[in-house]
């Protein structure tokens, strides 16, 4: 899957906007480039709205470097799965991420894992999705979408695939 890819999908599912950072946005510019996945079927405030996935294409120096973002061509894909799925996804749930952060490559490609920095969230994430991920993104995506519907209390708008 290509950044593309990733963003035609999500968009695709009902009510969802995608919002890519850039300089003739306002966006601060570490996040240029980086793409928000939000359900917003109302068009909310911005104050009221918070990503279910978002694809991260740099490093943030200082913050959120261990996935070694700055190679050519390398970008990763975050979802908020929730407590339930990051467990089943990972074997430990969320609350225990610190005691497996240190043995944990988060350079890999093509391979679910926990996010570097929000693991405890309940975020996962995957490098440059391939033949691997690309389906199980699909379906979190999915999942995703539709917790973010049911916690605006809209979730009949909402799909599972």
């Amino acid at each position: 899957m290509t950044e593309n890819d990733v963003i035609e999908f999500a968009t695709g599912l009902p009510g969802v906007v995608a919002f890519t950072a850039a300089e003739d946005n306002g966006a601060p510019r570490a996040a240029w480039g980086d793409t928000f996945l939000y359900y917003d079927p109302d068009d909310l405030p911005a104050n009221r709205k918070m990503p279910f996935a978002t694809i991260v294409v740099s490093d943030y120096e200082g913050f959120d470097t261990a996935s070694d973002l700055d190679r050519p061509g390398v970008f990763r894909v975050n979802i908020g799965v929730g407590r339930a799925v990051f467990e089943e996804l990972l074997g430990y749930p969320p609350a225990a991420h610190a005691a497996h952060h240190e043995t944990l490559d988060y350079r890999v490609a093509d391979r679910i894992l926990p996010h570097p920095l929000y693991a405890a969230q309940s975020w996962i994430c995957v490098l440059n999705p391939g033949d691997a991920t690309a389906g199980p993104v699909r379906a979190l995506l999915t999942g995703a979408h539709a917790r973010a519907a049911a916690r605006q209390g809209t979730g009949e708008r909402a799909t599972r695939a």
